[in-house]
């Protein structure tokens, strides 16, 4: 009898010791989690033009990535703008950009080199089409830039793709109806002010610091683009035109640029663009910083502060990247 009990002892002796070796591995696991290490590596964010509200926001970026993703190297590439950021991207020069939906519409509907990797991480804020000249200047309307020096934005940037579809839709040929400058918003302000330039196509976030910059030494206005042209851009049949909305520019963006009047004006949104080739984890948490980031960058680059929640999943014409779809899931009320 006193060897049953002995054996009955061992055996609760030892299950007692198994629960505690199991319960520990629990805790251990809880505060070290296998496998959920920190992304790593290098990646590089293609942006845009130096004075550029792209390359602004991404700098600014940089920074909160250094934080959030401490074991990945973020470098930043400069860029003509949307175009050449996609072409960049699809290739695999660059890992992550900023573009536009317009362009990224047309870089799919063209079959282009690595279209269908194209993934989309979030909507950030919409680009404002702005048509600027000098304040005494006699055009009032896109259709007045006939036989004028027009900015029309750099070759690989999107302002080129909005500012000939604006002007085609206003009955210019944008080849041979104007004399176009392929500038950008580096050296389009300094050109309009030497009188190099009759006037230039912008297409950024509100207010572009290039624009105020001019308006604060010289004396300029925007003009209007006729609502009519949001149905004429849209009865054009391309795929890229069904992006564009109808909108006005604030009254206060520019201050004594628009003498307290809103403009009327075309808007597009700007997407944040991956490809499927990038690591789940390391989307996830690039995603997570620009959302978390909005009103500490917002506070420097305004149009960061438009950054929602609530519609940055809407990512069309791009599918959204598993590691993106991942942390909304993660965020979901």
């Amino acid at each position: 009898m006193f060897a049953v009990l002995s054996r009955t002892r061992r055996g609760r002796l030892l299950r007692g010791a198994a629960a505690v070796v199991v319960l520990l591995g629990l805790v251990v696991w809880w505060l070290l989690p296998i496998g959920a290490s920190s992304p790593s590596g290098a990646v590089t964010f293609s942006t845009g033009v130096t004075s550029g509200v792209y390359q602004r926001y991404g700098s600014l970026l940089k920074e909160d990535l250094g934080r959030d993703l401490p074991e990945v190297s973020i470098e930043l590439m400069t860029s003509e703008g949307s175009q050449q950021n996609l072409a960049r991207v699809a290739s695999g020069e660059a890992d992550f950009t900023v573009a536009t939906a317009d362009a990224v519409a047309k870089y799919q509907e063209d079959g282009k080199p690595g279209a269908g990797r194209l993934r989309g991480c979030a909507r950030l804020y919409d680009d404002y089409v702005q048509l600027v000249v000098a304040k005494d200047s006699k055009i009032g309307s896109v259709a007045g830039l006939r036989g004028k020096k027009v900015g029309v934005g750099q070759e690989g940037s999107g302002v080129r793709l909005i500012a000939d579809r604006v002007m085609t839709a206003a009955k210019l040929d944008p080849k041979h109806d104007i004399t176009p400058v392929p500038a950008g918003i580096d050296t389009m302000p300094d050109l309009l002010q030497r009188g190099e330039l009759d006037a230039f196509f912008w297409s950024g976030g509100l207010p572009t610091g290039a624009v105020t910059l001019l308006w604060q030494r010289y004396d300029i206005r925007l003009v209007p683009l006729d609502p009519d042209l949001i149905s004429r851009l849209h009865a054009s049949g391309e795929a890229a035109s069904r992006y564009y909305r109808s909108t006005v520019i604030p009254a206060d963006a520019y201050g004594a640029a628009q003498n307290g009047t809103a403009i009327s004006t075309v808007a597009v949104a700007n997407l944040l663009v991956t490809t499927d080739r990038m690591d789940a984890a390391l989307t996830e948490g690039f995603t997570r910083t620009v959302i978390d980031s909005r009103d500490r960058i917002g506070k420097e680059v305004h149009p960061a502060q438009l950054v929602d929640l609530r519609t940055a999943i809407y990512t069309a014409p791009l599918r959204l990247h598993d590691g993106a779809k991942r942390y909304y899931q993660s965020v979901k009320p």
